[in-house]
């Protein structure tokens, strides 16, 4: 059995230009999908977040129509209160990457608040990216690659190709023209090779140890290369 370490906001909502505060979190499905995929592969899951606050679900994540109905809805709320790592999280700061084998980013709007900006999980994900083990980022999760800088102050992921939440899908989940910046745009400033799939369809893109999903309906299939990468 190994220990993946999952990576999750520490916040409760959303900035958005005019000031506002959009109610977020993690994206449920996010979380929910890659968890139970190493847990029935046989891993130990230990959940981390800044300082070590209870992670935020948003609650439009739990929706029925992003959980296939109501049941869907019913089972995945369901499973999140069974998960005792979410209620007791480690301080990210005091994270030792040598205890774990894989490093997972879930998204939701959170790390557009965050962990864009967060100096230790930037350290943490290129001490992750250098050190060979996989390493999975879906949907607005690499908003926290924004944070990682290599030694010559570039981004530590320049010239990676990599996948995320699409300027398309954020017109279409009608935040566009309320965001601060676009995922998209801001990750290929940051010197990424960004591979844009279909909206709202399951697209994976893996590049050497990174693996990285472009939205909800990628966790899955993340979940499933990175432990590939595992065997």
């Amino acid at each position: 059995m190994s220990k993946i370490l999952f990576v999750l906001t520490g916040v409760d909502h959303w900035t958005l230009a005019d000031g506002t505060q959009h109610p977020t979190g993690f994206w449920a499905e996010e979380a929910v999908a890659p968890y139970e995929a190493f847990k029935a592969a046989g891993h130990e899951v230990v959940v981390a977040t800044p300082r070590g606050v209870v992670p935020t679900v948003d609650q439009g994540s739990l929706a029925p129509e992003f959980n296939g109905g109501q049941e869907g809805s019913d089972r995945v709320a369901a499973a999140l209160a069974s998960f005792d790592e979410f209620q007791k999280p480690v301080k990210l700061e005091e994270v030792d990457l040598d205890g774990y084998a894989a490093v997972v980013y879930p998204g939701g709007h959170g790390p557009m608040e965050d962990l864009a900006v967060d100096e230790e999980s930037g350290r943490l994900l290129t001490r992750a990216l250098a050190s060979g083990k996989p390493l999975g980022v879906v949907c607005h999760g690499p908003a926290a690659l924004l944070a990682a800088s290599g030694p010559d102050g570039a981004n530590a992921f320049a010239g990676y190709r990599i996948t995320g939440f699409t300027n398309v899908e954020e017109t279409q989940a009608g935040f566009a023209d309320k965001a601060k910046w676009l995922l998209q745009d801001r990750l290929v400033e940051a010197g990424v090779d960004f591979q844009e799939g279909e909206p709202w369809a399951p697209h994976v893109v893996v590049d050497r140890n990174l693996v990285t999903g472009q939205n909800p309906a990628s966790a899955a299939p993340l979940a499933a290369e990175l432990l590939k990468k595992l065997a």
